[in-house]
């Protein structure tokens, strides 16, 4: 390698990542459907702990028209959910979640992920963004039901820009 490489690294080390979780509590309004056990438990929404995200994407283009003192704007870069099930009727039927098409989404940007637990809990969504997800446990994926809470972490694939 030539001697300019080490300053292309340090420049690249020294650009702001802009990393953030912030709180994230936009449910979505989905149709309640009748269970065959309404009538025995009084139905309610899980509680839940959720943070979005974001932060800045270095891209080529980015490299070019932004720099420290001027980012570029934060995209989203993942999700933590975290649903509180403590009062599950059947602890061994984990609660599950599922991606739907978002009906108010034409262009596909944004999906639905609803959660879903027996009785005594109502479904429960989010609208999140449409991209795909790292699935390693090393890209912080997370997907696991322990002591009552089911625990959803993911960051979507950074995309590599090559010219």
């Amino acid at each position: 390698g030539g001697s300019g490489e080490g300053d292309a690294e340090q420049k690249k080390k020294a650009l702001p990542t802009g990393d953030t979780d912030e709180s994230f509590t936009q449910e979505v309004a989905i149709e309640k459907k009748i269970k065959w056990w309404h009538r025995k438990y009084q139905a309610r929404k899980p509680r839940y702990f959720n943070r979005v995200h974001t932060g800045y994407q270095w891209t080529k283009y980015n490299q070019t028209h932004y720099d420290y003192d001027n980012p570029p704007p934060k995209v989203v870069t993942g999700y933590k959910f975290n649903i509180y099930y403590p009062d599950l009727i059947d602890r061994n039927e984990a609660p599950t979640y599922k991606i739907e098409k978002d009906p108010a989404s034409p262009d596909y940007s944004t999906c639905i992920i609803r959660f879903q637990a027996g009785p005594p809990y109502e479904d429960i969504a989010f609208r999140v963004v449409n991209k795909d997800w790292e699935y390693g446990h090393k890209f912080g994926f997370k997907s696991s039901f322990e002591r009552g809470v089911l625990h959803l972490h993911f960051n979507f694939k950074r995309s590599r820009y090559r010219k």
